[in-house]
């Protein structure tokens, strides 16, 4: 039986050889250029990645990371992070946060934003993270694209910005009521002092009998204590016009560490209470002195060491420090106390805000304390952890960067 006949019979073996080769290295050509222009385009893809100014970062389902941008090592101090889980990195964390956006990305399908608090190197940062769910061909989701942007300090700025709103309508409100208060309170005082000068009389009027002795001690107790009262609310009223705008403080050249150790000696009685608590003062020599108010910044002090004491409730430590760094004079006052909620640390120096028992605070202090600082030109900073104690950081600047 005769074979069928091939084009190797017709043009040889030899020729078609040829033919193939040469069909095969066009392919190769194409496929080099193709390749080519896949490199051309990676490159390109890695610059516009590289000059994003916000942390880049690709996840797979369980969060492993992919890839990341040149940026991301930058700001989370880490050289390898491909192959690490995602909440390892930015949380130390063992397993994925409950209120993880990349979680919530993955039950929608759809693009998640939120604002993460997140600790690096033991300073507080906030990003705006964005999760983008990169969909396969069926459209599920099969990686994450997540943006972070660091709004640190727009949020700072911010959260300055709406406290000088909110101490302005509360300054315009205190001044008002002060002194719709002081009015009725100096009529009351007035009289009263003036009871209290005609009892000596009355005293000498009345007979002498056991039952008028008992109403003149009941007179003279209850104008003590009205007059004791009246002195309360006009300390009461003077924290209220601290709110409220006002002509400059006169400010004089003072020693902060006078001030500090002044502060400690009236403080002594309430020490003596409280033999369990540790208290030290660790203040470095040559201190310069400061320009500012002595009354105000002893009000300060005081209140911020009477917040700490009542913070260790008794048993615990409370490191005062005063050191200058750069053009900067700083007093610490660190505690191991309770410590603050995270919940509640936006509104701590919001004006009347107090976690005290009624009766206990009515929450002018620390918000007195941060207008007094602000005035000084400077800041009072807090730094917290629930039943990790509290550093509460006064600032002010050097006498030579007071503005006259």
């Amino acid at each position: 039986m005769n074979k069928p006949t091939t084009l190797e019979d017709i043009i040889g073996l030899e020729y078609t050889k040829l033919g193939f080769f040469g069909e095969v290295k066009k392919n190769m050509a194409k496929l080099q250029a193709t390749n080519r222009k896949l490199e051309r385009k990676q490159r390109k893809l890695e610059a516009i990645f590289g000059g994003i100014s916000d942390v880049m970062v690709i996840l797979s389902a369980n969060f492993t990371i992919i890839s990341t941008n040149d940026l991301f090592s930058t700001v989370f101090k880490h050289a390898s992070p491909r192959g690490h889980f995602c909440y390892e990195i930015f949380k130390k964390r063992d397993c994925p946060c409950s209120d993880c956006p990349i979680s919530k990305a993955r039950q929608t399908n759809k693009v998640c934003r939120k604002t993460m608090a997140l600790d690096i190197e033991d300073k507080h940062y906030q990003f705006d993270v964005t999760v983008s769910p990169l969909r396969d061909a069926k459209k599920k989701a099969f990686r994450f694209l997540v943006l972070m942007r660091d709004v640190t300090r727009e949020k700072e700025y911010q959260s300055k910005y709406s406290h000088s709103k909110k101490m302005a309508t509360v300054g315009a409100l205190a001044a008002g009521v002060a002194h719709e208060i002081n009015n009725p309170l100096t009529s009351i005082s007035g009289f009263t002092k003036g009871l209290q000068r005609r009892l000596p009389i009355l005293n000498k009027n009345l007979q002498d009998t056991e039952e008028n002795q008992a109403l003149m001690e009941d007179f003279t107790e209850y104008i003590d204590t009205i007059l004791t009262e009246c002195d309360r609310c006009r300390d009461i009223v003077q924290g209220l016009l601290t709110f409220s705008p006002r002509k400059k403080v006169d400010f004089t050249s003072l020693n902060l560490k006078r001030i500090v150790t002044g502060v400690l000696r009236l403080l002594h009685h309430r020490f003596k209470e409280n033999p369990q608590v540790a208290i030290t003062l660790k203040a470095e020599k040559n201190i310069p002195h400061i320009m500012g108010n002595a009354a105000e910044l002893k009000q300060v002090i005081l209140n911020l060491i009477c917040n700490s004491l009542d913070a260790v409730d008794g048993q615990g430590f409370l490191e005062l420090r005063l050191y200058q760094k750069e053009n900067q004079i700083i007093f610490s006052i660190e505690d191991d106390g309770c410590g603050i909620d995270p919940e509640i640390m936006d509104q701590l120096f919001d004006p009347f805000f107090t976690t005290k028992p009624i009766g206990q605070g009515i929450g002018i202090g620390l918000s007195t304390c941060y207008n007094i600082i602000r005035q000084h030109q400077g800041e009072l900073l807090v730094k917290s952890n629930k039943k990790e104690g509290a550093v509460f950081t006064m600032i002010l600047p050097h006498p030579d960067e007071v503005m006259s």
